[in-house]
């Protein structure tokens, strides 16, 4: 009298791919979206912050991360020697480097 009767659904197939779509879809999209507009876009800086070091040389004008201008004086593998004005030069790492500057940039300030 106040039971009701059960009865066995019937399994499809659309609903299952339905529901996965449903469950799913969201984090697809997510990861999708962090990709295209947080991964990919860094990646491409990190590149070009690769080949900006790898092409510095000596004589180059350069500003460091911190505000520093100064020349090359001397290129290593993971270190650079800059002069910040006559007869002062400081060894950095190469990874301080934030811009190399047009020539004739410092003798203009």
């Amino acid at each position: 009298m106040f039971i009701s009767n059960a009865y066995a659904q019937a399994s499809s197939t659309a609903g299952g791919i339905a529901s996965f779509i449903q469950t799913y879809g969201f984090f697809i999209l997510m990861i999708s979206v962090l990709y295209f507009f947080m991964i990919r876009p860094q990646m491409k800086r990190q590149k070009e912050q690769r080949k900006m070091l790898a092409s510095m040389t000596k004589g180059d004008e350069v500003l460091t991360s911190s505000g520093i201008l100064g020349k090359v004086m001397k290129v290593g593998e993971d270190y650079i020697g800059v002069e910040l004005f006559n007869g002062v030069e400081v060894t950095m790492q190469k990874s301080a480097i934030s811009a190399i500057l047009p020539k004739g940039t410092i003798k203009s300030l």
